[in-house]
């Protein structure tokens, strides 16, 4: 009878306690949502795909490649010829041709007019008569001469000026070679050294 009665009263409790489950809080309940919209967020561009971690959400990209060629480099601007070597490598063109007062041609060239055609191609203007061309730049020292340098003479001694030029080819001490169109032998290259160059010479002028 007792333990009857004692049954009753465990039971009877059980069933008029308060007690309930403990529920998930608003903020646990938050996170996971959260947790489960970041599981389902579509990857862009690819509808069908759904990302399973944050890591997959970080784009990728695929570039196409190119064929790129190799680089070229580029030639040292110490090779690229300067004007008075480009002046003296035309006049150098007029080798051989023969003495023509007043010509400026293959046909025909005058010591003048070597110098003219050959300042002209680098659009360099000069006075057409020597004399005149003694009158630009600056007058220097012959032990100064620098190819694209003009040598001025007298070759005439019966007057006193100026009658003949030519262009420094090249300088090796006191050997001066110059390009010019001597009347017996046509355009070539002489030395200051020679004599008869030597005693006609009158002065040296830079109008580069």
């Amino acid at each position: 009878m007792r333990y009857t009665i004692f049954i009753f009263l465990v039971s009877s409790f059980l069933m008029t306690s308060c007690y309930t489950p403990k529920p998930i809080s608003e903020h646990n309940s938050r996170d996971s949502k959260e947790i489960e919209i970041i599981k389902r967020l579509e990857r862009p561009g690819d509808g069908a795909y759904f990302a399973s971690s944050e890591a997959e959400l970080q784009p990728r990209m695929d570039f196409p490649e190119w064929d790129i060629p190799e680089l070229v480099p580029i030639e040292n601007l110490e090779d690229e010829p300067s004007t008075p070597h480009r002046i003296i490598r035309y006049a150098k063109t007029y080798q051989g041709t023969p003495y023509k007062f007043g010509g400026t041609t293959k046909k025909g060239m005058d010591c003048s007019g070597l110098v003219y055609t050959s300042f002209k191609e680098e659009d360099i203007y000069l006075p057409r008569v020597s004399s005149d061309m003694a009158k630009e730049g600056k007058r220097i020292n012959l032990n100064q001469a620098q190819p694209g340098d003009l040598l001025f003479f007298k070759t005439n001694r019966s007057r006193n000026v100026i009658n003949h030029v030519g262009i420094v080819v090249e300088t090796n001490g006191d050997d001066i070679r110059f390009i010019h169109s001597s009347t017996s032998r046509g355009v070539i290259i002489s030395s200051i050294t020679e004599t008869y160059w030597q005693r006609a010479f009158s002065e040296a002028r830079r109008v580069l």
